[in-house]
Order: structure tokens, then sequence, then C-alpha cells
């Protein structure tokens, strides 16, 4: 075990880590230790001033490359130090008392390989699967003719006893040879310090030179994943570190980071589609092992890789996986995957290990490299393979860019164990309804597992939240895209920014560190980072500026949406009430009425941003009271709510911004939902009374929704471009499918592909004279309660129908052709 394994889970102080930490990082990345004396005082006044260390706060950040020279003109003498203090391992790169269970020894990678070759649960597996093939095989043998004696059917008998015995041997072997072959692919190499250290330092140069304001970490935050690292080595407890996923930059940030803070490194689990020629290598050697996307129709790899995830758990070993499972191309979390999750779970629940702890992370960036890839792929481009390659072949203009700066905050690793058995206990509580009672089954029961994933993955998703820090790149890229008129004045941008800042730390959350720079000038060297997406009009009387590209921006704003989404969802409800003609007399709203449309919306986004566990009415209570505080919202006499005197006399400044936040997200799901009238087509003659079902080719309706939402959006039937994004189109079909509203099935033959169907009880009805659908039925009256809350359009302010002519018109001429059909009867049953 390394060094630095000091103190337990209770009564290790965080002072005790200080001087560690402080000989760690102290010289900010730099030759010398010139920034020991600023970092010792900085960390003893965050010991100082907070008592818990979950601290955003500005006054605790730490540049930690803030003495790093990232260029030979920069400094000469100052770089050719950093070279010469990497190759002679000085300090902390020498990565001597890293914190954790051992890594980086020769033979540590063969070993993992013979281990899991060796273990019962892949031995198990093999031998159950051979014993199959055996039994396949003597099942096709041929009997024996004519009759035979009681000798001979026992000759017979050894026989085929003696053929079952040596197919199961070459079977088994076969088997083995392929688990092998597994193996070695997926297994991390984690075996050579000397090439960690060359590693690290050509990640942290460049790192560096790519994001020109550096990178950043909370002192409390990692005072306390230290102390709790130190813990957990000494019982031998794995660190699961889950980070979002903003970028494939990610890997090499958060690898860089660990190994820069003195920490084990963590085995990261990865896809396959980074395995690539000589980069899948690199990886491997700095600790990533590669999984398929998918395990279905192969029995054997599951079990190599479920062994392999419990064996490096058993030893201490640190995980990293990134809880979303791919790079959110939005700039908001993505509901979790569980599958690893699975994993780890059901090695405490089988009690291989005694407990493991987890660290949600939020790592954040002012810029991404793939952001042009991304808005792409959201408007309907191919995705290309994900590729680490791809990424890295335009490397030399990468490191020429300026994108600003990294931060990375941790929230302070907590018990697995602990959780499991808080959810045990609290679903075995009596139910406040009915005072029933359900203990949860985690070693039988497959749907209670399900339960207890998917409070794991969003009770990770919530601390990524929490522990965040907003960019200032989401700062300015918010302000922009919440304005009413086309652009906006330097003086009132930088007043909107210092507003949004305040909000966001009024409600707990973190915003990056300004230094001891003004707003503006942050605000200044945030927009020139930003310059191919803001436009910038200088031949006025004060400089303006005007949102570009505003599907681009869209990924900074929603970097903030969770922050806000509560506000938002009921700024949307009131709305229903504020676009109505009349005074504001008229444009009131019970808070009964007030409370169902905010739950009728909450729960058609529901799988579009992280909610918190209280209930409905709770937090309704709790914005309406924020919101009357803040001077937007007012209570009457009555009870009845409204907008505040002040919010009119400011144009609904602060009102309208919850709106543009949320608009987008409302406008998507109402598209999503226009689009399956395109599902909806018209019945022929020859149907009969037991109508067809039609299936359509999922993927190829996905991207024909898609069309017409930007059909929609050039003929000024949509407001927002960012409501034709493919992952916002998606996430809704996948919702309404969950409400019941489509269905899915695979189409039959050979080759069967993904087929989606309009429900029969949200077919509508047909007006046989127009040859289009009539404006009732199901869908109809879904579609009519969505748009509701849209934002009043051109051609909605004073409409009757719900769905206009022109998009009515533009649906007639585009049914698609379906794949199959099926009886309403038979469909039932899919």
């Amino acid at each position: 075990m390394a060094n630095g394994n000091k103190g337990d889970g209770s009564s290790s102080s965080p002072t005790n880590e200080a001087e560690p930490f402080i000989a760690q990082v102290g010289d900010l990345g730099g030759p010398t230790n010139a920034g020991k004396k600023a970092l010792a005082e900085k960390t003893r006044q965050a010991i100082k001033n907070h008592n818990g260390f979950e601290n955003n706060g500005s006054s605790s950040e730490l540049n930690v490359v803030a003495a790093y020279k990232a260029h030979f003109r920069e400094d000469p003498l100052a770089f050719l130090q950093q070279v010469w203090a990497y190759g002679q391992g000085s300090g902390w790169r020498g990565y001597n008392n890293y914190i954790g269970a051992p890594i980086l020894y020769p033979g540590q990678s063969e070993a993992a390989i013979r281990d899991i070759l060796n273990s019962d649960q892949v031995r198990l597996r093999v031998r159950a699967l051979a014993e199959r093939r055996v039994a396949h095989l003597i099942s096709t043998l041929p009997p024996a003719q004519g009759s035979l004696s009681e000798s001979e059917r026992q000759k017979e008998q050894n026989k085929i006893e003696s053929l079952k015995r040596r197919k199961q041997r070459e079977i088994e072997a076969q088997l083995n040879d392929v688990a092998r072959g597994m193996a070695e692919v997926s297994v991390a190499r984690l075996d050579s310090m000397a090439f960690i250290k060359v590693f690290a330092a050509t990640i942290n140069n460049v790192l560096v030179r790519m994001y020109h304001q550096g990178i950043h970490i909370s002192v409390p935050q990692v005072l306390e994943l230290r102390r709790v690292a130190a813990f957990c080595a000494e019982k031998k407890y794995s660190i699961f570190f889950l980070p979002c996923h903003k970028s494939h930059i990610d890997y090499l940030t958060f690898s860089w980071l660990i190994f820069r803070l003195g920490l084990s490194l963590p085995h990261i689990i990865a896809g396959e589609n980074l395995d690539l020629p000589v980069v899948g290598n690199i990886l491997r050697g700095g600790g990533a092992f590669f999984i398929r996307r998918t395990f279905s129709g192969d029995e054997l790899y599951p079990a190599v890789i479920k062994e392999y995830i419990e064996q490096l758990l058993s030893k201490g070993k640190n995980l990293e996986c990134f809880i979303e499972g791919t790079r959110s191309r939005t700039g908001k979390l993505l509901p979790p995957k569980l599958g690893i999750l699975k994993y780890v779970v059901d090695t405490l629940v089988n009690k291989r290990v005694e407990d493991v702890y987890i660290c949600p992370v939020s790592i954040q960036y002012d810029d991404v490299v793939e952001a042009e890839t991304f808005i792409s792929e959201l408007l309907g481009k191919p995705k290309e393979a994900e590729s680490l390659l791809g990424l890295l072949s335009g490397s030399g203009s990468l490191l020429s860019l300026q994108m600003g700066r990294i931060d990375v905050r941790f929230k302070t690793p907590w018990s697995l164990r602990g959780f499991i058995d808080e959810q045990i206990k609290r679903r075995e509580a009596p139910s406040p309804k009915d005072g029933s009672k359900v203990a949860l089954d985690l070693q039988n029961n497959n749907h209670h597992k399900v339960l207890l994933l998917r409070a794991l993955g969003y009770r990770v998703l919530a601390d990524i939240n929490q522990a965040g820090v907003v960019m200032p790149a989401a700062l300015v890229g918010t302000v922009m895209l919440t304005l009413r008129g086309r652009g906006v004045g330097k003086m009132e941008l930088v007043k909107r920014v210092e507003w949004l800042r305040s909000a966001i730390e009024k409600r707990g959350f973190g915003v990056a560190d300004f230094g001891q720079m003004k707003t503006v000038d942050v605000v200044e060297r945030t927009l020139a980072v930003m310059k191919d997406l803001v436009e910038v009009q200088t031949d006025v009387m004060e400089p303006t500026y005007i949102p570009e590209k505003r599907f681009e921006l869209s990924f900074y704003r929603n970097q903030v949406m969770h922050i806000f989404v509560s506000e938002c969802l009921l700024s949307a409800s009131l709305y229903i009430k504020i676009k109505q003609d009349g005074g504001s007399s008229q444009q009131l709203m019970s808070k009964e009425t007030l409370t169902e449309e905010c739950g009728y919306i909450s729960h058609i986004l529901r799988n579009e941003f992280v909610f918190g566990t209280d209930s409905l009415q709770n937090n309704v209570d709790k914005i309406i009271r924020e919101m009357v505080a803040d001077d937007v919202l007012k209570i009457n006499d009555d009870g009845m709510i409204g907008l505040s005197q002040k919010q009119r006399d400011v144009g609904r400044r602060d009102f309208d911004t919850y709106l543009f936040m949320i608009w987008p997200f409302i406008e998507g799901y109402w598209l999503a939902a226009c689009s399956l009238l395109l599902l909806a087509q018209p019945p022929n003659e020859n149907q009969s009374k037991n109508s067809d079902i039609h299936w359509f080719a999922a993927k190829a309706f996905e991207k024909q929704a898609q069309l017409f939402g930007k059909t929609m959006y050039a003929q000024g039937e949509l407001s927002y471009l960012e409501a034709v994004s493919a992952q916002t189109l998606s996430q809704a079909i996948a919702r309404y499918e969950e409400l019941g509203i489509v269905r899915r099935k695979k189409s039959s033959g050979a080759k069967p592909i993904p087929l989606i169907a309009l429900s029969p009880d949200y077919a509508p009805t047909y007006d046989t004279n127009k040859g289009r659908a009539s404006p009732s039925g199901k869908l109809w009256e879904f579609l009519e309660r969505l748009n509701h809350f849209r934002r009043e359009g051109k051609d909605r302010r004073d409409a009757d129908d719900v769905v206009g002519e022109t998009v009515m018109s533009v649906i007639q001429q585009n049914y698609p052709n379906p794949v199959e059909s099926t009886r309403q009867e038979n469909a039932a049953n899919l």
C-alpha cells in the first residue's frame, strides 16, 4: 500500500491533510516551489472558514497549473526546468506516495488475466456453455439402427459418454481460449511507472496549451477527497469515480488530475470504439479497459467483464466510469446508464466486497473541441464513429487553440453500502398513503434492483450538479439566449451576467472563480473565447452583442438549466394565464391550478432534468415563496398568484428569463408530439372494423420528424431551432413510449429493425372530405394541453386550431410508408 494511508472515515482531521496537500500541489505546476506560500495560506483559510467540505466558493479555488509554462518561447529556462523535473521524477512527478491500492508494478495485468480465467464465475460459465453445446451435439446424433442387446446398448451408451467427455474438454478448451482473448483485449495495462510519468508529462502540456486559463479545483473538496481516499486505502475499499462526460478530453483531464493530486489512478471503463491501433494501447497504459456497447448475444463476455470488475473492487483498486455512458451533446446531463452500476451493486449484494465509495465528479469546460461536431449531429448529420484518433488528428491546430479554462469538482465520496441500507430502510417504512410496507429484495427481485439502480444513478447526477460550478461561458451564453431583443449592449450584458451569477449563488450553487477580475473583464475574456458564436457590432453608439449561433449557444445555456428548472416550469405554467388577453387582474392563477399545471409539464419533461426528491406540492410552495421574495411574483389577498408590479415595470425581465430557458424544450416535445401525426395515416377503403396498426422504421421516422421540425422552423411555426435537436426529439419519443402514446417492436425477418407505431388509443379520427386528421381524440387533446405552455407565435395568438393549416398540409404530403401492419388485438400483446 502506498504511503499516506492515515486516518479513518470519522476521526481524521482535514487539518492533518493540509501539509501533504501543500507539498503535493504547492508548486502550481511550475519547476519551483514559488506557489507554496500562497497555497499554504489558501489551504489554511479554507479549513478555517468552512466546516463542511462541499464548498464551491471562489475563495477556495486553485489553478493547479498556474505556474506551468506551456510554451518554450514563453520562458525557455522554466520550460526546460519543467521537462527536467518530469524526467527526474522530482516531487509529485515521481508519483511515489500516491494514496490508494498499489498499481504500476510489472505483471499486474497478466496476473489479472490469470485470475479472471481461474475464477469460479468464468469457469462455471464456460462449463455450462460447453455442456449446453455438447447436449445439442448429442441430440443430433442418429439413433442406433435395429434391435440391440443389453450389452450392445451399454456399449453404445459408453461411446456416447466418452464422446460427451471428449467434446466437453474440447469445447471448454475452445471457450477458455475465447475468454482469454476477451480478457487480453479488455484488461487495462497499468504496469509501468515510466510510461505513466511520460504520459502525465505529455498530457500536462497538451491540456495547458489548449486551456490557457488553467485547470481549477476546489481546495476543500480535494482535501476531503484525499482524506476519504486514505480511509478507503486503509480499509481496502475502492473509490468509484463517476464523472459527467462532456468531451473525449475528459479521459485525459481526469486521469492527469488524479495523478497530479497524488491519488491511485483509476481503471477507466471505456467503450470499445476507442480501442484503436496505437491509441488503444496508449489508453490501456493509462488505465483504460474497453467494453462492448452491448453484451447481447454473448453469454461468456459478461462473465469475463463482471469478474474483472469484481476483482478490481475486491483488491481496492479505484474505478472510473462516465455515468451518462456517452458524451452529452446538449450541455446538460443525460439520464444515467445503469449497466456498470449493476455489476458494482451486485458485488456488494453478493458480499464479495464490504463496501465501495462513490465519488461523483463534475468536469466543466469553457469550450470543448467537439462543439461543431455535436451541433452537426444534433441537426441530423450522420454520427461518425467516436474516436480519440479523430480528435487528435488535428492536434497541431488544437494545441494553438485558446479555449478558456477547465474546472473539476469532486463531491465527497460516500458509502455505497450506506446508500443501499438507507434505501432498504426507506422502503420498509410505512407508506404515508396507506401505511403499507415494501421490503426491498435485491437478491431475488429484479424490479427492486432496477428501482435501486435508478435511485443510485439519479443520486449521482444530482451530486454532480450540486458539486459543479457554472463556467463564465455558461453565464454569457445563458444571457445571450434569454434576451427579448435582437442584441444587448455591453453594460446591460455585464449587468445581466452579474444578476445570473448572484441568482446561482443564492440557490447554493457555485460559479467559477473570477479572482481579482471585474465582471466586465471576465465577460470580455469569455466573449473572446466565444467569438465565433456571438457577433459584436461596433459601428453603433455602444458595442452591441448579438447571438449569431443560437443553437451552439444552447450548449452553454443548458449547463445552468438544472439550477433554475423549478422556476422555469412554474413560470411556463403561469404563462398560460399571462399570455391571455386582459389586464393584470385577469392574468392570475390559483395555487391549486398552478400546482396542477406545473405537475403536468414536469411529468412530461421528467426525463429531461434531474428533479429533487421533495413532493410536487412542497416544491411549488417553496418556489412561489422564493419568487415572491425576489419580487417576480405576487400573491393577492384572495390567494391568487400573478406577476409582481415590478416585473411588469421592467418588461417581465426575470420572468421571461425563466421562460426563455424552458421554451426550447417545451417546443421540442410539442414538435415530437406533432410529428406523431405522420404515423396516423388516413384509413383506406379496404380496412376492416378491426383496423390495422401500421408500423414504421423507427430511425427513419426520427429523421423525418427532425426534417419536419426544420420545415416548421423555416416557415415560422416553431420559435426555436433548438427544438429540432435530435437528442431532444429522441428523448421525447422515448418518453411518449413510457406514457403509452407510441409503441415499439422489432420487425419480422432475418434482419429485424426497430419499428414504431402510434398506439390505437391515440389514433385520431379523420375528416374524409379534407383527407386529414380531425381535431379530436387523445392525441389532439395531448397536443392542445402541451400547446398551452408554448410561446406565442405568429399563427398562434388567435387561432383556434392547435395544429395550423400549414402544419397539417406538410403532414398530409409526407406520410411515410409502413414497414408492416398488425391487427389491433395482436398488437395489444406486444
